[in-house]
């Protein structure tokens, strides 16, 4: 417990030490969305094209919600982005941070959605240190229902209640 805490305190302390607190936006790698599927309809190699369609725009919306708060330069992904889907960026030691800072990038901001069964669904947003490929900030919640309203206002409401305030707490 005391090393979450010590973690907690010093991921608050770096990102209060980010351009954005005086005002100047961050430059931030907004990374599309990856998808782990560990239902049973998953099981099966069933693909479902809403899922796919939702979790692409997902990143997007992400992009618009992050850029929209004025608090983050969103930086194009496209030099990396086909690297960048050929990559576990869950998984991949960091690579992300590595592809944010080739593209001049503070931060590089990643997302997964993983759906247990049609029901239930979680989303998680993770922050990254570009530089040091440190965990800055992670961001989840558990929706429930595989609808695009279910998505898209659990996303919103972690932009709002969680990437956005971790930023400002001190």
């Amino acid at each position: 417990m005391r090393d979450f805490l010590l973690g907690s305190v010093l991921a608050l302390s770096l990102l209060a030490q980010s351009p954005s607190f005086a005002g100047v936006p961050v430059s931030a790698a907004v990374f599309d969305f990856e998808w782990i599927d560990t239902s049973l309809e998953g099981a099966s190699g069933a693909v479902r094209q809403d899922e796919q369609d939702r979790l692409r725009r997902l990143g997007e919306r992400l992009r618009q919600e992050l850029e929209a708060s004025g608090r983050f330069k969103i930086i194009d992904i496209a030099p990396v982005a086909e690297e960048a889907r050929h990559a576990n960026l869950q998984a991949c030691g960091g690579c992300d941070a590595g592809m944010a800072r080739t593209l001049g990038a503070k931060l590089a901001i990643t997302g997964m959605v993983q759906k247990v069964s049609n029901l239930i669904l979680n989303i998680n947003i993770y922050t990254r240190d570009a530089e040091t490929g440190r965990v800055l900030a992670t961001a989840s919640a558990d929706m429930r229902g595989n609808t695009e309203e279910s998505w898209f206002r659990t996303l919103d409401w972690l932009v709002r209640n969680r990437v956005l305030a971790q930023e400002t707490s001190k």
